[in-house]
Parts: structure tokens; C-alpha cells; sequence
């Protein structure tokens, strides 16, 4: 899996160089516009269960790009996943939300069907991902053996490093302190990562907040009706001949539609918040993740392959001078020339796949940072929320005020409602 590409070969059809500026093939111009247009793509559950024994959840998948919807199951996602891993070790791959065996509830499968949501457009909209026969494949293969037919597009093919024209070359256009530039924006989008994940979980509470506004405002409006639809009989003692009860109860009756209202204005202020703006920071987060595990994967993969390899080869060159002063058979030191020569040339190719890594990173921090606008999508989703929200409900909290003038129709000088007492003087003598 180290084999050394020809430096001429030709790549596949399929394979894409990232969109870049004129004389450097490692800079990109890519814009946020521009990746977010590359396609849309939509997973929704499909309700019906499936399977004689175990049941299992159904998605249908559909691609603004494609024009088409195909079927997957969370295991053709997984197969999909490992197909990319392996052709593109050296990209940002997100990672899939975990497979749940026993008691998925519904929850946990709409969590995981907008985590499956996020994935396949991310990698929909990832350059090098977005021309790949993969992606093309998973998005319109309609046929039943999807798993197998990602296979074999994989199979005897070769990773990134091997089928890029360029993977030689990736040194060449390095910069000179590439490990110092990898070190910083490393950091840098560790803190990033950080505050968005801090930005991520107050604006779930901020949109559960809203919701549960909901539920109390529909529970307050239903205890008033409840309070006005009240039968018990009224002693004639307690009454003094006055109707002022009845008079409330009958005002109180109506007030249940327009707090059902306001909590369905609530509602659909939290799911707009759910939608628009904790998905778009789950989406950039899950972006984030992928790049710090790529991160990973440089330093225990290729960088701790190299160094391993570095080592074999020191210790066999050892070997080899005590062998000649040792004067060992002619054919035990010639076999050992054969392995130290063979080491060499894995060396070199670790070498170029570790410069190669490096460069698929720089590459991947650049969009990192083309995709840091969409902070200011999100702001905006945020506050065009929270004022189409208070617009709403504060129309219809002054449609629902003129109606509690009926509830004081026993007060001539109060037309409006009374304030609240001071504190401290409601219980005064």
C-alpha cells in the first residue's frame, strides 16, 4: 500500500484537482458560494420498516445535482465512509454519527438522519469528493448492491497519493516552514473548534428554551379555559347577587386560542433556531472534527510510518557493519545489501507520502478557512430569527390585550390592567 506512483502516470478520468489559481496548484479560489452550490442534498426517513426478523431504517437520499433520489440503509453510509477513507486518506473525511443496536427511539434516529444529512453534503461539496465516481455512485445507484458496486470502484485502484499527478511533485511546492504553518493553524482551528462548540450548545438551549416557552404557554391558555369552563354552582351567599364570576369565567374561556397561538409561534421559532442555526454550527463543527482528525491521522499515520521506517533502516545498516567486520558469508551480507536497498526505496515513497500529506493538509486548511463566512450565515439566520419571533408574538399579545378589558368591566377607572402591586404591599394591612 506504499507503492511509489510513476511520476507521468496518468490520472483517472474521475480524479480532480482542486480549483486553483494559475501557477500554484496548491492554493485554491474556491469561494463559500461556490462549494455550497455544488449540490444539496436531502436524507429523509422513510417510515416504513423493512426485514422479516430485524427491522432496520431506510433513507431516501436526494441530490439537487443529480436530480435524483436513490434508497440507503446506515450501513450503505458506512461502506461509503470506508470507500472515501481509503481512496482520500489524506482529505478531510466527517465522521458518521454511531450505530445504535438495540432500542433506537425516535430521537436518536431523527439525530442521526440530520448528522447522515450533514455528511453526505459536506462530502458533496468537498472538491476533490464532489468529481469522484464514489460520490456519483452512492448518489444515484439505484440498484440493490450498492455496498459491492463502492467496492470495486475502490478495489486495485489506489489511494490519492498514488493516482494524483502531482504526488511527487507535493514537496516542490511547499512552503519552507510548512511544519511551523501546520503547527499554528492546527492551534488555531483547535480554538475555533472550541468556541463553536460553546456557540453550538447555547444555541440548542436558546432553541429548547423557545420550545418549552411553547408548552407552557399552550398549558397556561388551556388552564384558563379550564378555570373559565369551570360548573361547579356558585353558593348565592358567596355571590352577593353579583355576576362578576361568571362575567370572567366566560372572558377567560375564549383567552386558550390566542395562547395556543403564541405557543405555536414559539414553536416554529425553535425549529426555525433548530434548523437554521444549530444545524449550520453541527454542520461546521462536524467539518472542524474532520480536519483535527485528519490532523490525527498525519501524525500516526504516514509521520509515524516514516519514522519507523527510519529506524528499520538504522538498525539494518548497523547490522551491516558488523557484518563486514565480523566477515559473514558472502550471500548473508548480500541479502542484507538487498533489504537495505529495498528499505531505502520505502523510505523515499514515505517520504513523498508524508510531503504529500502535508500538502492535502494545506489544501484542507484553506477551505477550513473559505468556510469560516458561513459564521456570519449563521449570525444572521440567528437574528432574523429571534426578531421574526418577538415580531409575531408581540402582534399577537397586543391582539390578545384589548380583549382583558372585559375581565376588569366591574372597574370604570381601569380600563387597562391593573399593574402588578408593589412588593412587599400585596399582603399589607
Amino acid at each position: 500500500d506504499l507503492a511509489k506512483p510513476p511520476v507521468n502516470e496518468p490520472r483517472e478520468p474521475e480524479q480532480f484537482l482542486m480549483q486553483t489559481p494559475q501557477g500554484n496548484p496548491l492554493l485554491l479560489s474556491h469561494t463559500l458560494q461556490e462549494l455550497l452550490s455544488k449540490d444539496s442534498v436531502q436524507v429523509e426517513l422513510i417510515p416504513e420498516k423493512k426485514g422479516l426478523f430485524l427491522k432496520h431504517v431506510e433513507y431516501e437520499v436526494s441530490s439537487k445535482r443529480f436530480k435524483c433520489s436513490v434508497y440507503r440503509r446506515y450501513n450503505d453510509f458506512v461502506v461509503f465512509h470506508e470507500m472515501l477513507l481509503q481512496k482520500f486518506p489524506y482529505r478531510m473525511v466527517p465522521a458518521l454519527p454511531p450505530k445504535r443496536m438495540l432500542g433506537a427511539d425516535r430521537e436518536f434516529i431523527e439525530s442521526r438522519r440530520r448528522a447522515l444529512k450533514r455528511f453526505i453534503n459536506l462530502v458533496a461539496r468537498h472538491p476533490p469528493f464532489s468529481e469522484d465516481v464514489l460520490l456519483k455512485l452512492f448518489l444515484s445507484f439505484s440498484g440493490s448492491d450498492v455496498q459491492n458496486k463502492l467496492r470495486e470502484l475502490v478495489q486495485g485502484v489506489g489511494d490519492e497519493f498514488v493516482t494524483c499527478r502531482l504526488a511527487t511533485q507535493a514537496k516542490d511546492f511547499l512552503p519552507a516552514d510548512i511544519q511551523a504553518q501546520f503547527a499554528a493553524s492546527r492551534e488555531l482551528i483547535r480554538n475555533i473548534y472550541n468556541s463553536f462548540y460553546k456557540l453550538r450548545d447555547r444555541a440548542e438551549r436558546i432553541a429548547s428554551r423557545a420550545i418549552d416557552n411553547a408548552s407552557d404557554l399552550l398549558i397556561f391558555g388551556k388552564e384558563l379555559s379550564a378555570l373559565g369552563s369551570d360548573t361547579t354552582p356558585l353558593p348565592s351567599w358567596a355571590a352577593l347577587n353579583n355576576n362578576t364570576w361568571g362575567t370572567l369565567k366566560q372572558a377567560l374561556k375564549g383567552l386558550s386560542v390566542e395562547f395556543a397561538l403564541l405557543a405555536d409561534k414559539a414553536v416554529q421559532q425553535g425549529k426555525q433556531e433548530e434548523n437554521d442555526v444549530v444545524e449550520k454550527l453541527n454542520l461546521f463543527l462536524d467539518l472542524l472534527q474532520s480536519y483535527k482528525d485528519l490532523c490525527e491521522r498525519h501524525e500516526k499515520g504516514v509521520l509515524h510510518k516514516h519514522q519507523r521506517a527510519l529506524h528499520k533502516y538504522s538498525m539494518m545498516k548497523k547490522q551491516m557493519m558488523s557484518a563486514t567486520v565480523q566477515n559473514k558469508e558472502p550471500e548473508s551480507v548480500e541479502q542484507l545489501e538487498s533489504r537495505i536497498v529495498e528499505q531505502e526505496n520505502a523510505i523515499v515513497t514515505m517520504e513523498l507520502r508524508n510531503y504529500f500529506s502535508l500538502y492535502c493538509l494545506h489544501q484542507e486548511t484553506q477551505l477550513i478557512h473559505i468556510y469560516l463566512p458561513l459564521t456570519s450565515h449563521i449570525l444572521g439566520a440567528f437574528v432574523n430569527s429571534q426578531i421574526q419571533g418577538h415580531k409575531e408574538m408581540s402582534k399577537v399579545w397586543n391582539e390578545l390585550k384589548p380583549k382583558l378589558s372585559c375581565l376588569f368591566v366591574g372597574s370604570s377607572s381601569m380600563p387597562t390592567p391593573p399593574l402588578s402591586p408593589p412588593e412587599g404591599n400585596f399582603f399589607s394591612n
